[in-house]
């Protein structure tokens, strides 16, 4: 039975980008390496077209630039293109002037794509974390409604064990609002285990990612799922090199992950962020186009 809704949300990103790969391949590299992300989206614009479901694209600029036509086919199919950097460099690697440049760069190519100005940010790999609290003041300058880059867990790469759990505005010094929209929790144990995107959803069983989801929607709460478009390639470019733990976390169970989320299209509503957050607020809903 459906209810809530939850937030679809995609990392439009290429598959070399990764956290994983991130010391093999540098910007230079790119443009030389095997591109799967058209085929990819494709795929995903299809699915979202047929299930009549909105979802947000975080896209990463770099990427824009490359591929506007997939970016105008995405704006023009009605869903929500935020921000997702545009070298995907980690935040908490940036200085404050860096952090800007990129996002104002990735802004640019967005604007000139869709003609929407993004109203929503999240960071490469879960970088904003309590040592760049800055981050959150520039993204209020630079006119961003939501923010959806923390993770309030504990992670040997990412996390930000102190942020909060659901839905939250804050005031930063030079008096802007940002909410935040943090990636989904639970708690067992005094812990915050997480749920519902990437290889947290690759890896666990169906039923028990939906039971969770539901969980979390009866008490009122949507559910943030994430994925990226390499996520649902049956058969990824694979890189040799690699230890168990990056293998497992980059390539396990992705010949799965399409399927899981044609399920869960079919078993609960979602809608783009951007509709929640000015739900939740009294704004309008839905996204200026």
């Amino acid at each position: 039975m459906k209810t809530q809704s939850n937030l679809l949300t995609v990392d439009l990103e290429e598959w070399f980008v990764v956290e994983a790969l991130a010391d093999r391949y540098s910007v230079d590299d790119w443009p030389n390496l095997e591109s799967t992300l058209e085929r990819n989206c494709d795929r995903l614009l299809f699915l979202l077209e047929r299930k009549d479901v909105q979802a947000t694209w975080f896209v990463l600029g770099w990427c824009a630039s490359r591929y506007p036509d997939l970016i105008r086919r995405i704006a023009e199919a009605g869903h929500e293109t935020a921000c997702h950097s545009y070298l995907h460099r980690r935040v908490n690697q940036l200085s404050p002037d860096e952090f800007r440049r990129d996002t104002e760069e990735a802004i640019s190519a967005i604007v000139d794509i869709t003609g929407i100005r993004p109203l929503g940010y999240r960071a490469p790999s879960w970088s904003l974390d309590e040592s760049v609290p800055w981050a959150f003041e520039i993204l209020a300058q630079l006119g961003f409604e939501y923010d959806s880059s923390v993770f309030p867990i504990k992670h040997d790469i990412y996390g930000m064990p102190s942020g909060p759990r659901h839905l939250s505005q804050m005031t930063v010094d030079t008096g802007e609002s940002l909410y935040e929209v943090p990636a989904s929790t639970y708690r067992f144990l005094g812990q915050n285990i997480p749920l519902g995107g990437g290889g947290y959803l690759r890896h666990s069983p169906y039923w028990y990612s939906l039971k969770m989801i539901r969980n979390l929607n009866r008490q009122g709460y949507p559910v943030v799922v994430y994925l990226h478009p390499w996520e649902i390639d049956p058969n990824p470019p694979r890189i040799g090199g690699l230890s168990m733990v990056q293998r497992f976390r980059t390539y396990g169970s992705t010949d799965t992950m399409a399927h899981k989320l044609e399920r869960m299209l079919d078993d609960l509503d979602f809608t783009a962020v951007i509709n929640h957050v000015r739900h939740e607020t009294r704004h309008k809903i839905g996204f200026e186009r």
